[in-house]
C-alpha cells in the first residue's frame, strides 16, 4: 500500500476524537426512547411482591339472591327516572323472555306470574356482611367491595388448606350451597382479583409478571370506572385494559385524570394498594353459674336483671345497640331452655329488655331448677338516637315513648313473635290482592315511630298529618271482604240496609286482563241511613254487568 492510500495521523485522532462522542449520543438516544416507552403504558414487569395473594368473590346475581329465592320465574328492578326497569332475572325468567332493561310492565305482560321485587340495598349489605363473617373462616384478612364484591387475602391460609385449588374448591362448594352465583378469580394484586371476577375469568395468577398478560381480555365495564370515561372510550374504539395500556401515559392523564391511572398501575402492581379489613361486629356473652339450684321466678329475675346491666354497660361503652338477645337456662339433669328476645329498633338501655322479659316470665314454664344462665346477644350495630323535644312540657313526656314498635315487641313476648302479623301492599290494582300479610318480627324500622306532639294541643303530629295526607290520596277502607258481597236494587240504586248515597265516585279499576281474572269495575263511597260508609262497585262489563256489590267498610 502505498503512502498516499494509508490515513495521515491527524485524520486519525480526529476519528478517535469522535469516536466517544458519537457513542455518547446514541446512548442518549437509546435512554431517551426508553423514557418515551415508559409513557406508553405501566411496567410490565410488576413490582409487587408476590407474598400477597388475594381471592375475589363476585356475586352476580347478588340484587336478585339477596330477596328473592324461588324455583318460579322471578326478577328485581329499580326505578331510574321514574320508569321502573328489570335489573336481573333468573334462569326461569330468562327463558321465557325477560331480560334486564325491560319496564315491569312489559314483563307482566310476558309473563303474568312474575314474581317482582324493587331492588333492597340495605338487604344486599346484610348478605354481604353475612358472608364476610363466614368468610373469616378461611381467612383473617376481608374487604368488602361494594356493591357485591369480597376480597380475601388467602397468601396465610394456604399450607393449612392445602393448597390454593382445594381452598378455592371448597370456597365454590359453600358458596353453591348458599345458593349464591358467584365467578371466583385469583391474583397478586387486590384490583386485578376483583376485576377479573366481575369479568368473569375464572383464573389464578400466582406469579406478578403474569397480570397484565391476564388483564388485557379484561372488559370496560368491569373496571367500574364514570360512565363518562367508558363512554368517550369506547367512542375511541377502546373496549379493554389491553387496549388502554396501549395509550400514552400522559395524553390519558390529561383526558382521564391521575386516578383511573393509578388504578391501573395499582392493578398492575406498580404501586401498593392498601386495603381496609372487614371487621365483624362484636358480640357479648357472659354466664352465670348460681351457688345453688334456684327456681324462684323472682331470684331468677334478679339475676338476669344484673346480666342485663352488664350487657348496657358493654354496649354502652362501645357505642353500639342490638335487636336480639338470647337468655339460656341450664338444669342439673335435663336439657336448657332458651328464652329468645327481639325488637323491631336496636338499643342498649336494659330496662327496655327486662320489661319484655317479665312478660315471658309470665307464661315461662320452668321444668327443673335452674342451675346456670348464659346471656348472649345478636351483633352489635351503631347507636342512634333521637334527641328529645325541649318544648316537651313533663305531663306531654310520659306519653313520648309509645310507639308501635313498643306494642308490637309486648305483643311478640307474651303470645310469640310468630303470631303477630301486619298488613304490606302489593303492586297490584285489584283491591282484594292488593295486600299480603307479614310477620311484624321481620319489618325493619328505619325511622323511630315516637309519637311527637303539637305545640299547643295533646294530638300527635304524625295522626294530624296522617288525616291532612288522606284528603289527598285516593280513599281505600280499612276492611275489605273476603268475598264482594251482592246487593240488592231498588230503583236502581243499591240498598244495605237502606238506600245507600253517593258520597264520592265513579273510580274505575280495569285491570287483570292478562291472567284471565281480569276486573272491570265503578267503585263508589256510599253511605246508608244509619250512617255507615261502605266501599262499593258495579261491574262494568262481562258476566254480571250492572249488578251492585259490597266490597268493603270504613271505619
Amino acid at each position: 500500500m502505498s503512502s498516499t492510500d494509508k490515513p495521515s495521523s491527524r485524520l486519525r485522532e480526529i476519528a478517535s476524537a469522535l469516536t466517544p462522542k458519537l457513542t455518547q449520543k446514541n446512548q442518549i438516544s437509546l435512554n431517551l426512547s426508553l423514557a418515551e416507552a415508559s409513557k406508553v403504558g405501566p411496567l410490565l414487569a410488576s413490582d409487587v411482591s408476590s407474598k400477597h395473594l388475594w381471592l375475589g368473590i363476585y356475586l352476580s346475581a347478588l340484587p336478585l339472591e339477596a330477596i328473592i329465592k324461588t324455583p318460579t320465574p322471578a326478577a328485581v328492578f329499580e326505578s331510574e327516572n321514574g320508569a321502573r326497569k328489570l335489573l336481573l332475572a333468573n334462569k326461569q325468567a330468562a327463558e321465557s323472555g325477560i331480560t334486564p332493561g325491560l319496564t315491569v310492565n312489559a314483563a307482566l305482560a310476558l309473563i303474568p306470574s312474575l314474581l317482582i321485587q324493587e331492588r333492597n340495598l340495605v338487604r344486599e349489605n346484610q348478605v354481604l356482611n353475612e358472608l364476610a363473617e363466614w368468610a373469616e373462616k378461611f381467612t383473617s384478612f376481608i374487604c368488602i367491595e361494594q356493591p357485591s364484591l369480597l376480597l380475601l387475602e388467602i397468601a396465610g391460609s394456604l399450607k393449612l388448606f392445602g393448597g390454593v385449588s382445594l381452598l378455592r374448591q371448597q370456597i365454590v362448594n359453600e358458596l353453591e350451597d348458599k345458593g349464591l352465583s358467584t365467578h371466583i378469580a385469583i391474583a397478586p394484586t387486590p384490583l386485578a382479583a376483583t376485576w377479573l371476577a366481575r369479568a368473569g375469568h375464572k383464573v389464578c395468577i400466582r406469579d406478578p409478571r403474569n397480570l397484565v398478560s391476564k388483564l388485557r381480555a379484561v372488559p370496560l365495564h368491569a373496571l367500574h370506572w364514570p360512565s363518562t370515561v367508558c363512554t368517550t372510550l369506547n367512542e375511541m374504539g377502546v373496549e379493554t385494559v389491553g387496549e388502554i395500556l396501549r395509550l400514552p401515559r400522559e395524553g390519558f392523564t390529561r383526558r382521564f385524570g391521575k386516578i383511573c391511572l393509578l388504578e391501573l398501575d395499582r392493578a398492575v402492581g406498580k404501586y401498593p394498594d392498601p386495603r381496609t379489613r372487614y371487621q365483624s361486629n362484636e358480640r357479648f356473652s357472659i354466664d352465670f353459674d348460681l351457688e345453688g339450684e334456684q327456681e324462684a321466678a323472682a331470684s331468677l329475675l334478679n339475676i338476669c336483671w344484673e346480666l342485663l346491666l352488664q350487657l348496657e354497660k358493654f354496649l354502652l361503652q362501645r357505642q353500639l345497640s342490638v335487636q336480639q338477645i338470647d337468655l339460656t337456662f341450664f338444669f342439673f339433669r335435663k336439657p336448657f331452655k332458651k328464652i329468645e328476645l327481639g325488637i323491631l329498633q336496636a338499643d342498649n338501655i336494659a330496662q327496655r329488655w327486662f320489661d319484655l322479659l317479665k312478660i315471658k316470665f309470665e307464661n315461662l314454664d320452668l321444668d327443673a331448677p335452674v342451675i346456670a344462665i348464659r346471656l348472649c346477644s345478636g351483633y352489635g350495630q351503631e347507636f342512634t338516637t333521637v334527641t328529645d323535644d325541649l318544648k316537651l312540657s313533663l305531663r306531654q313526656k310520659k306519653y313520648q315513648d309509645i310507639s308501635i314498635d313498643n306494642l308490637v315487641e309486648r305483643l311478640s313476648a307474651r303470645i310469640g313473635s310468630d303470631s303477630v302479623y301486619g298488613v304490606m301492599t302489593v303492586d297490584e290494582h285489584r283491591p282484594q290482592c292488593a295486600w299480603q300479610p307479614r310477620l311484624l318480627s321481620e319489618r325493619m324500622i328505619d325511622h323511630s315511630s315516637r309519637l311527637i306532639y303539637q305545640e299547643n294541643n295533646h294530638v300527635p303530629r304524625f295522626l294530624t298529618e296522617l288525616k291532612h295526607a288522606h284528603n289527598l290520596v285516593i280513599k281505600r277502607p280499612l276492611w275489605i271482604l273476603r268475598e264482594p258481597q251482592p246487593l240488592s236494587i231498588d230503583n236502581g240504586m243499591p240498598i244495605y240496609k237502606g238506600v245507600l248515597d253517593f258520597i264520592t265516585g265513579p273510580e274505575r279499576i280495569e285491570t287483570g286482563w292478562w291472567d284471565h281474572d281480569g276486573i272491570s269495575r265503578d267503585y263508589f263511597m256510599a253511605v246508608n241511613p244509619a250512617g255507615v260508609c261502605l266501599w262499593i262497585y258495579q261491574n262494568c262489563g262481562g258476566k254480571g254487568s250492572g249488578d251492585w256489590y259490597l266490597h268493603g267498610k270504613f271505619g
